[in-house]
């Protein structure tokens, strides 16, 4: 790996964060080994590992400024109405730091997801589930190495973990029940990111870098997405009452620390913008409206797969916007990412302006 360009900004608290964590390890002296669909996606991560430092080319320029072909500020300032119209150098400006803040999430989760599936290797009780984990803490390496390099030699920029993700992962790495680790990390938080990566290349289809980076990020997490569905959905049919129901809160929980994270708090006052004024625009525009939900495209039918999309559950759902998502095709069935349909409009709007993007093939 080659040296960093620049230092990673630091949350209040510092560089360390020791956290107690409370799963407890499972030895398997039975060695059964019975459960077809998980040793399928084992075997299928092991065919499909990469090399983040040679099957990437790092030799292709990154300019951290540029913008979609035909995206201008004029564009952009009729379209989601900002507090303050940008101009050509402050949208530049906009777009290198929202980048730089997203990436630097990312960054932050997959170092969460490396921690939390750590210990499902230890925690889990099937052998086949260990196999896997172990397979993911791999991937989910290569993951913060990819993206700490590229923050740190392409765009010169990152930002500390955002509050709302730092309390989460605490929250995940923390519980003693194996299956909440699952929940919260393989359902909520890579279910999050992996509609998050793919809503990164339909809007900068233009910076190739960051698509072939992307490309194989979604592959691997499309895969440890399902491993958390097929995994919980043998758990969670036997599950009493008040076991589901503890289950629907941290559910309820965790969807509010990730809509919380995503409004970009830390982004507007570093470029010099009023950040409570810019934070109440960001939660009415369409456009970061349509961001946050399609985040939740591919947790509401995972929920809805596992059982977890209860009465209670669905009414928070429908309430933060993304309940329309239930009908949409799970993680086993389907790996794509389905815009919803407010932001497939403003996609519309741009490419009607001539903004050159490249969106998904409207599901049948």
């Amino acid at each position: 790996m080659p040296a960093t360009k620049i230092k990673m900004p630091l949350p209040p608290a510092g560089p360390m964060e020791h956290v107690p964590v409370g799963a407890p390890t499972a030895f398997n002296w039975e060695y059964e080994v019975d459960r077809a669909a998980l040793i399928n996606l084992y075997e299928k991560s092991k065919r499909l590992q990469w090399n983040a430092s040679t099957d990437i080319d790092w030799s292709i320029d990154v300019d951290p400024e540029a913008a979609p072909p035909g995206f201008t500020a004029e564009i952009f300032n009729n379209l989601t109405r900002p507090p303050k119209k940008l101009d050509e150098k402050k949208l530049a400006e906009f777009r290198l730091h929202r980048n730089a803040w997203m990436l630097s999430q990312f960054m932050h989760g997959e170092q969460g997801a490396l921690v939390a599936t750590s210990l499902l290797v230890n925690s889990v009780p099937w052998l086949e589930a260990k196999f896997y984990a172990a397979q993911q803490v791999a991937d989910e390496a290569r993951h913060v190495e990819v993206y700490h390099r590229y923050l740190t030699t392409k765009l010169g920029l990152a930002y500390p973990v955002n509050r709302h993700l730092q309390t989460l992962l605490g929250q995940i790495v923390r519980d003693r029940r194996w299956d909440m680790i699952y929940l919260g990390m393989q359902i909520m938080v890579e279910g999050l990111a992996l509609a998050a990566f793919g809503f990164m290349n339909m809007t900068d289809p233009h910076e190739k870098l960051i698509n072939q980076i992307t490309g194989y990020v979604i592959r691997d997490e499309a895969r440890h997405v399902g491993f958390g569905v097929l995994s919980l959905a043998e758990v969670y049919k036997d599950m009493t009452e008040g076991e589901r129901r503890e289950r629907e809160e941290f559910v309820i929980e965790a969807s509010v620390l990730m809509r919380d994270r995503l409004l970009m708090e830390e982004v507007w006052e570093p470029m010099g913008l009023d950040r409570k004024t810019w934070v109440e625009w960001s939660l009415e525009t369409p456009f970061l409206v349509g961001f946050r939900q399609i985040l939740f495209s591919k947790i509401v039918p995972n929920l809805k797969r596992l059982g977890l999309l209860t009465p209670r559950v669905r009414e928070h759902m429908r309430k933060i916007g993304v309940l329309d998502f239930e009908f949409l095709p799970d993680s086993t069935e389907d790996e794509g990412i389905t815009p919803p349909p407010a932001l497939m409009e403003f996609f519309g709007q741009l490419m009607a302006q001539g903004v050159q993007m490249e969106l998904p093939a409207s599901p049948a």
